[in-house]
C-alpha cells in the first residue's frame, strides 16, 4: 500500500505546528543561562524595551513543581537560583511579534556568579564539583555471569583495548516547536513529538492540574531519532505556563541555532574493553567498564546505560562477563535519548575490540565472530536463553556474501600495494538490539488500544502510536486491514490525542510495529467479540455487520480494546539485571567498504550491506529506508559530525559548521532482510527503527583499520582526527615506481 502521509508530505500540504493559524496567537521564547555553573546574581531587563507590553515568567509563576518529569525529578523547567549548564531555561518572554520577542530575549542580561564547573566526564570530580549525590554519577550498574576472574587467570590470550564516542546532535528537518492555549478551562498543547502523554505527564505536574485538565495533540512530526522523546516535555511546559499567564495562544518554535544549542544530544561514551579467549578464538571472558556523559541533568540516562551495559558484550556467547556502567553529571547540556539509545555506543567499542582481537590472534574477524555467535539455546549476558529461530552465522555469511569480501579484500591488497596515497579497506560489525523497553517496563507500561466500529461500516484504530516519518500511520493501517481483511481506506487512525486515545504507551524502543501492532491485532479480535460475530467474520461481513451495530444501537460505539500482556513467561530481576531483558532481539550484520586518502585523512564510504533479521517484514520498502536512514545517520556520527564544546556550550550550532552527510557522503546502501517471525509481534514483527544504527560506525572504523594498518579507536574519524591516527602508524617509503615499500 502507498505510504499514507506521502503525497500530503510531497505536496506541501502537511500542516506542522508552524503552519497551524491560530487568531491572536502570540510568540514565546525562553531567556537562557549565560554560565555552566553558578548562582544567578541579578537579571536586568535594559530600558531599550518597553517590558510593559510583554509577559514575563520566571520559575516563582509556575504553580506546580518546578521541574520536568523524567525518571528523576532534578531538572528544573526554569532556573530559580542556581544554572548548571549553558543555554538552561532561566525566563519565557512572550509577546504578539516574533522579532520583538527577539529583541526582547538578547535585552535581557542574567548575572552568575561562577562556580568551576566540571567538564570532563572521564575525569574524577574535585570535592567543589560534586552536585549530584557523592560523586556525580546519576546511575551506575554492575550485570555479572559465571567467574570471571577464574576464567580471565586461564585464558590463552588477554586483549584490552579503550574506546570512546562524541556526541551526536538530531538534525531533525523539524525544530522542536509547541502551541498552547486555554480552551474552557482546560491547557490544549499541540506539537511535535513523539509521546504525548509523556508531555501531558509534566504539564500536568508542573501547572497542578489534573489530567482531566490537560490535553496534548500530536501534530505532524518532521523527524524525531529520539530529540522528540523527552525535550517536548519542556518546551511543552513553557508554552503552557505562558499561554496561562496571557490568555492568549502561544506559539513556541525554536530557530536551528537554538534547537541544535540547547537541546539534548547522543551520550558521549569511554569503554574499556578487557577479553579473555582461548587458543581457539572463543571468548572465556569479557570484562567490560562503561562510562557515559549525561550532562547536567538525569533526563533518561539511567534507561540509556541500563540498555548500553546489556548490549555491551554483543550478540556473542560467553559463559564469564562482568560489564560495570556509570553515567556521570557534567555542566553541559543534558544528554537523552537518540536513536540507538545506548546500544550505538556499546556495540561501537565491542564490534571494534572484537576486530582488535582478531588481529591479535591472527585470526580473521568474520571466522573470529563465527566462532562465538548466540546459537539458539545459548545464554546472553543477562541469562535470557535464546530460542527465536534466527541463524546468526548464517545471516553473517549471506551479508559477506552480498559484500563480496574474500574477493574485495585480495583486491585491496593489490590495490594497496600499486597506489601512492590511497587505501582501500572493508570492514564488518555484527549487532543485536532488544526490541521494546527493558525487563518489565512493558509491563508497567500496561499499554491500551482501541478499534472503534464506525456508522459507514469503517473502523477507527486509536492508539498514542506517533508518526514522524517512520512510517507508523501506514503499518498500523496495514495491521487492522490484514487482520479484518478491510480495504486499507476503511481503516482511519485516529490522531494522537490524549483526550481521544488511550495510552498505549511512548513511539520509542522499536516497539511500534511489534508492540503496538500486535495490540491493534488483538483489538480488532475483541471489536468482532463485542459485535458478536463470529471471529472468521471480515471484509464486506464484517463492514456490514458494523452499519447493522449502528442502526441498532445509535448512541453506543462498538469498541474492540486490548491490554499489553506477555507473549511468553519472563522473569526478570531488575535489581542484578538478570533474566529475560526483552521479550524479542533483532539481529544484524553489517559490512563497510572505505576508500582512504593518506595525505588528507579522508575517508569515503563507497559500498555498505546491511543484512537483519527484524521478525516479519511488513513493508518492504518502509523497512529499506529505515535501514538506509539509520545507516545514513550513523555514518555521520562515525566520520562528520562533530559537536565542538566550549565551557559545555555547543559552539558549532549550525548546519555550516555542524556537518551532516550529504548525498556525496552516502553511498550505495544493499539491504536484504531474514525474516524470523515473532509470535509477539504484529503479524510477526520484531523491533526495526533503531538496529540500523547500531552497526555502522564499528564496521566503518574497522574497514579504515583494515585499509591502513591504524588503531581508529574513537569517534567522529573526522579528517584531522583520522590523519593523526594514520601518522602513528609505521610506514616505509615509495620505490622508483611509487610503489610503497
Amino acid at each position: 500500500m502507498d505510504r499514507l502521509e506521502g503525497l500530503s508530505k510531497l505536496a506541501g500540504l502537511e500542516r506542522y505546528v508552524g503552519d497551524l493559524l491560530v487568531e491572536g496567537c502570540w510568540w514565546g521564547a525562553t531567556v537562557r543561562s549565560p554560565s555552566p555553573r553558578g548562582r544567578i546574581r541579578r537579571i536586568r531587563f535594559r530600558p531599550e524595551v518597553d517590558w510593559s507590553d510583554f509577559a514575563v515568567v520566571d520559575a516563582r509563576d509556575i504553580p506546580g513543581a518546578n521541574c520536568i518529569r523524567h525518571i528523576e525529578d532534578d531538572q528544573p523547567a526554569l532556573a530559580l537560583d542556581r544554572v548548571r549548564h549553558v543555554h538552561e531555561p532561566v525566563l519565557l518572554v512572550a509577546h504578539p511579534s516574533r522579532s520583538a520577542v527577539r529583541r526582547a530575549v538578547r535585552a535581557v542580561e542574567i548575572e552568575v556568579d561562577e562556580d568551576d564547573p566540571v567538564l570532563d566526564f572521564r575525569s574524577a570530580p574535585r570535592p567543589a564539583g560534586i552536585q549530584h549525590g557523592t560523586d556525580n554519577v546519576f546511575s551506575r550498574i554492575t550485570i555479572e555471569k559465571g567467574d570471571l576472574e577464574s576464567a580471565m587467570a586461564e585464558a590463552a590470550y588477554i586483549v584490552e583495548g579503550v574506546y570512546e564516542t562524541g556526541a551526536q546532535e538530531h538534525v531533525c528537518l523539524e525544530t522542536q516547536g509547541m502551541l498552547a492555549n486555554v480552551e474552557d478551562g482546560v491547557v490544549v498543547v499541540r506539537g511535535s513529538m513523539q509521546c504525548p502523554f509523556y508531555v501531558k505527564e509534566a504539564i500536568s505536574h508542573a501547572l497542578a492540574k489534573s489530567g482531566d485538565e490537560v490535553r496534548v495533540i500530536q501534530t505532524p512530526t518532521g523527524g524525531g531519532f529520539g530529540g522528540k522523546e523527552d525535550y517536548p516535555s519542556m518546551i511543552g511546559v513553557h508554552a503552557a505556563l505562558l499561554a496561562q499567564r496571557v490568555g492568549h495562544p502561544v506559539r513556541m518554535i525554536y530557530d536551528r541555532r537554538e534547537d541544535m544549542a540547547a537541546t539534548p544530544k547522543r551520550h558521549p561514551s569511554r569503554i574499556r574493553h578487557r577479553t579473555g579467549v582461548d587458543a581457539n578464538g572463543r571468548l572465556v571472558a569479557q570484562d567490560v567498564d562503561i562510562l557515559l556523559d549525561g550532562g547536567a541533568y538525569t533526563t533518561l540516562s539511567p534507561v540509556v546505560v541500563s540498555r548500553a551495559a546489556i548490549h555491551a558484550t554483543g550478540p556473542y556467547a560467553c559463559t564469564n562477563a562482568r560489564v560495570r556502567g556509570r553515567v556521570v553529571l557534567t555542566n553541559s547540556v543534558p544528554c537523552g535519548a537518540f536513536r540507538g539509545f545506548g546500544g550505538p555506543q556499546a556495540h561501537f567499542a565491542n564490534e571494534r575490540h572484537m576486530d582488535v582481537i582478531a588481529a591479535s590472534l591472527g585470526m580473521d574477524p568474520a571466522e573470529l565472530r563465527r566462532r562465538n555467535l548466540l546459537r539458539d539455546g545459548d545464554a546472553t549476558l543477562t541469562g535470557q536463553i535464546i530460542e527465536d529461530g534466527t541463524d546468526r552465522v548464517a545471516l553473517m555469511d549471506r551479508a559477506l556474501e552480498i559484500a563480496s569480501v574474500p574477493e574485495k579484500r585480495s583486491r585491496h591488497r593489490e590495490f594497496n600495494r600499486s597506489h601512492a596515497y590511497l587505501r582501500r579497506g572493508i570492514g564488518m560489525a555484527a549487532v543485536h538490539h532488544g526490541c521494546g523497553f527493558t525487563g518489565d517496563g512493558e509491563d508497567r507500561l500496561d499499554s491500551r488500544v482501541e478499534v472503534a466500529g464506525l456508522a459507514d461500516g469503517a473502523i477507527e484504530v486509536r492508539t498514542a502510536s506517533t508518526e514522524m516519518g517512520q512510517g507508523a500511520t501506514t503499518i498500523l493501517t496495514k495491521l487492522a486491514a490484514d487482520r479484518l481483511d478491510f480495504d486499507p481506506r476503511r481503516v482511519r487512525i485516529a490522531p494522537p490525542d490524549t483526550a481521544r486515545v488511550p495510552d498505549s504507551g511512548p513511539t520509542v524502543a522499536s516497539r511500534t510495529a511489534m508492540i503496538v501492532g500486535k495490540l491493534v491485532e488483538d483489538a480488532c479480535d475483541d471489536l468482532r467479540r463485542r459485535l458478536g460475530v463470529a471471529p472468521s467474520c471480515d471484509g464486506e461481513a464484517l463492514a456490514e455487520a458494523l452499519r447493522g451495530w449502528h442502526l441498532a444501537h445509535p448512541r453506543l460505539l462498538p469498541i474492540g480494546e486490548a491490554r499489553y500482556r506477555r507473549a511468553s513467561a519472563q522473569g526478570w530481576d531488575a535489581s542484578r539485571h538478570r533474566g529475560d531483558a526483552y521479550g524479542a532481539y533483532s539481529w544484524a550484520t553489517q559490512v563497510a567498504e572505505v576508500e582512504v586518502d593518506l595525505r588528507t585523512g579522508v575517508a569515503r564510504v563507497v559500498d555498505f550491506v546491511s543484512v537483519q533479521d527484524v521478525g516479519r517484514v511488513l513493508d518492504r520498502l518502509l523497512a529499506t529506508g529505515q535501514v538506509e536512514g539509520g545507516v545514513a545517520q550513523s555514518l555521520g556520527w562515525a566520520l562528520l559530525e562533530q559537536v565542538r564544546f566550549d565551557r559545555g556550550a555547543m559552539i558549532n550550532p549550525s548546519l555550516t559548521e555542524y556537518a551532516v552527510p550529504s548525498c556525496r557522503d552516502v553511498p550505495p546502501i544493499r539491504v536484504e532482510f531474514v525474516e524470523s517471525p515473532y509470535a509477539g509481534g504484529g503479524q510477526g514483527a520484531r523491533g526495526l527503527g533503531e538496529i540500523p544504527a547500531d552497526g555502522p560506525a564499528p564496521a566503518i572504523a574497522n574497514a579504515i583499520a583494515d585499509a591502513t594498518g591504524s588503531r581508529p579507536d574513537a569517534l567522529p574519524l573526522t579528517a584531522e582526527r583520522l590523519a593523526a591516527v594514520i601518522e602513528l602508524v609505521p610506514r616505509g617509503g615509495l620505490d622508483g615506481a611509487g610503489t610503497p615499500t
